[in-house]
C-alpha cells in the first residue's frame, strides 16, 4: 500500500506523514530528505549551480533510509539536513532531472519492499501516481514561515525564512520536472489553522475509510 503527501515546504506533511505512518506500522519516506542529502554532498564537493557537474557526482552517492535516519556514503546525515546552506541550494539541485530521476528510483524501490507513507512535492503526480490515498496539505505561506521559524533549526529572522519559503514556492512550482501540484484525485487539507492532532485525525479518517473499503487492515 502506498499512502502519497504532496505539499508546498511547511504545510505539515513530514509531521503528519510520520504520525499516521507510526499510527498505521508503515514505514515512512520523506522524499525531500533524499534531496537534501545529495545537496549535503554535492556542498562538501564544492557543486552548486553547476547542472552537469552534479549530473556527473550522482554515480558516487549511496542513499540509504533506515527507520528515520539517512544514510549517505555510510555515513549518518539526518542532524545536517536542514542546516540554512542546504535550505538554500536544495531547490536548485532538486529540479536537475536527472537528480530527480535518483530519488525517485530510490523511492519506487523502497515501496517494492514496504508497505509506506511518503511524502513530498510531486509524488501524487510523478512517483506514484496510482497511490492508493493521495492527499495535498497546504497553508498559507506566513503560517508556513511561522512553524519553520518556531522549530528553532534556523539561524534566519522570520523575515529571512518567509522570503526563502516564498522563493521555494516559486522554483517549485515551476520545475520542468517534477513541479509542486496538486494531482486532480488528491484530496486537498488546508493544515494553516489547524493543529497537528487535528491534521492526523482528518488525515487517518481519510485512510481509514480506504481501507475499510478496499478490505486491508492496519495497526491503529
Amino acid at each position: 500500500m502506498i499512502i502519497a503527501i504532496d505539499g508546498p515546504a511547511g504545510s505539515g506533511k513530514s509531521t503528519i506523514a510520520r504520525r499516521c505512518a507510526e499510527a498505521l506500522a508503515l514505514a515512512y519516506v520523506n522524499s525531500g530528505r533524499l534531496y537534501r542529502a545529495v545537496t549535503l554532498y554535492a556542498l562538501g564537493e564544492g557543486i552548486t549551480e553547476h547542472a552537469e557537474r552534479i549530473r556527473s557526482m550522482l554515480g558516487d552517492i549511496d542513499i540509504q533510509v533506515k527507520g528515520t535516519d539517512i544514510i549517505l556514503n555510510g555515513e549518518t546525515v539526518s542532524d545536517r539536513l536542514h542546516d540554512d546552506d542546504v535550505d538554500r541550494w536544495v531547490p536548485h539541485h532538486s529540479s536537475v532531472p536527472e537528480v530527480r530521476q535518483y530519488v525517485n528510483a530510490k523511492l519506487r524501490e523502497i515501496a517494492e519492499r514496504d508497505d509506506v507513507v511518503v511524502e513530498g512535492r510531486d509524488i501524487t503526480t510523478v512517483v506514484f501516481p496510482d497511490a492508493e490515498v493521495k492527499l495535498y496539505l497546504d497553508a498559507s505561506l506566513e503560517a508556513r514561515a511561522t512553524r519553520r521559524h518556531e522549530q528553532g533549526t534556523s539561524e534566519l529572522t522570520y523575515e529571512e525564512i518567509y522570503r526563502t519559503i516564498a522563493e521555494r514556492d516559486e522554483l517549485d512550482r515551476n520545475k520542468a520536472v517534477g513541479s509542486l501540484t496538486q494531482s486532480e484525485d488528491a484530496i486537498y487539507i488546508d493544515t494553516s489553522d489547524l493543529t497537528i492532532d487535528q491534521v492526523c485525525d482528518k488525515v487517518l479518517s481519510i485512510i481509514h475509510r480506504h481501507l475499510e473499503s478496499s478490505g486491508k487492515v492496519y495497526k491503529s
